[in-house]
C-alpha cells in the first residue's frame, strides 16, 4: 500500500454523501482488484465538492456488451474501459472523438443525453508523465512491447510528438496482427510526421537486442508485470538489454515497482513508473466525465506524499 498524507475525517465524510442525485462513473476491466483509479476519482469528486461516485467493475471482453448497455441504461455519466477491453470497446460506442479512432482503441467513454463516445487519454498521459521526468523524445528511436490497446495509442501518440523511429515488438500470437496493422497507420496514415515504424516478433531476441541497443527507450506496454504476472518481465530472459542511459517505462503502476523497473534500476537505467501516466490520463478522463479539472497535485500529496 502506498504510504501517503492520512486522509482528514472531512475527507471521509464527504465520501459518504450519496443520494438521489449523485451520478455514477464506472471502470470496465478484468482483473481490477489492483486499481486506484477509484480512490483518485473519488477523492478528486471530494476535493472539489462534486455529487459523482466512482465504481470498478470485473468485466472482461465475454460481458462487456451488456455491462455497456446496463451502464447506458441506467445514465451513468460515463466509464473508464482497461485491459483487456479497450480495443473491444469501439464496437459498443455511438461515435469516437480523433483520439480513439485514430489509436483504434478507447479507455474513457462519456455518456451525452445518451449517446456513448469514446475517447482516449492513455497516450496524453503517457507523454506527461515521461515529460514530467524531463525525457526528451524528439529525435529519439524507441522501442515498444505490445499489440493491445495501451501500447497501440502509446505509439500513435509517439509517432506525432517527433519520435524518429519506433521498434514495436509483440508475441507472435492471434494479436501479433495488430502489431502489424499499428506499424503499417504509422507509415502511412501517419506519414507526415516523417516516423518509421518497425514491426517484429518478440521471439526474436536477437532483433530485439539490436533495437534496444539503438533506443532511448523501452516501454512495456503489456500487462506483464501486474498480477497475477508480477513475477514475470518483458525481459526476464534478455537482462543485457539494460543500460546506464535507458529510460524503461512500465504501463503498469501496481505494483509501482514492477518486476521489469526493479530490473531496470538494479541496471542502473533510469526507471518510470505507470503511476504518472495513470494519474494523467485519469485528469483528463476526470475533465470529460465532469467538465471540472482534476486537483492532481492535491491528489499527489494525499494518496502517494511525494512526487510520481
Amino acid at each position: 500500500m502506498h504510504k501517503g498524507v492520512p486522509w482528514s475525517d472531512k475527507h471521509r465524510k464527504n465520501l459518504a454523501k450519496i443520494d438521489g442525485k449523485t451520478k455514477l462513473v464506472g471502470l470496465l476491466a478484468t482483473p481490477i482488484g489492483h486499481s486506484l483509479s477509484p480512490q483518485m476519482h473519488n477523492l478528486g469528486y471530494t476535493l472539489k465538492g462534486l455529487n459523482y461516485t466512482y465504481l470498478a467493475f470485473e468485466v472482461g471482453n465475454e460481458t462487456l456488451k451488456e455491462a455497456v448497455e446496463g451502464l447506458k441504461a441506467i445514465g451513468a455519466a460515463g466509464f473508464n474501459v482497461s485491459m483487456p477491453n479497450k480495443i473491444e470497446i469501439i464496437k459498443y460506442l455511438d461515435e469516437l472523438d480523433d483520439s480513439a479512432k485514430y489509436a483504434g482503441a478507447s479507455n474513457t467513454v462519456v455518456n451525452r443525453d445518451g449517446k456513448l463516445i469514446g475517447y482516449n487519454t492513455d497516450g496524453l498521459g503517457y507523454v506527461k508523465n515521461l515529460n514530467e521526468h524531463g525525457v526528451e523524445l524528439k529525435g529519439q528511436k524507441v522501442t515498444l512491447v505490445g499489440s493491445g490497446g495501451a501500447a497501440t495509442i502509446m505509439a500513435i501518440q509517439l509517432a506525432q510528438l517527433g519520435v524518429r523511429e519506433i521498434s514495436i515488438f509483440a508475441r507472435n500470437d492471434p494479436y501479433f496482427y495488430q502489431a502489424i496493422q499499428n506499424a503499417n497507420y504509422i507509415n502511412h496514415e501517419l506519414k507526415a510526421f516523417e516516423v518509421k515504424a518497425n514491426i517484429f516478433p518478440l521471439e526474436d531476441k536477437k532483433t530485439f537486442r539490436k533495437e534496444v541497443a539503438e533506443s532511448a527507450v523501452l516501454a512495456n506496454g503489456t500487462s506483464l508485470g501486474m498480477k497475477p504476472f508480477d513475477h514475470l518481465s518483458i525481459v526476464d530472459d534478455m537482462l543485457d538489454v539494460l543500460r546506464k542511459d535507458l529510460v524503461v517505462t512500465d504501463v503498469v503502476y501496481n505494483p509501482k515497482k514492477t518486476k521489469l523497473l526493479a530490473q531496470a534500476e538494479e541496471a542502473g537505467a533510469i526507471p518510470i513508473s505507470g503511476l504518472g501516466m495513470m494519474l494523467w490520463q485519469g485528469a483528463l478522463g476526470f475533465k470529460l466525465f465532469t467538465g471540472e479539472d482534476m486537483p492532481i497535485e492535491e491528489i499527489k500529496k494525499i494518496m502517494f506524499g511525494e512526487n510520481v
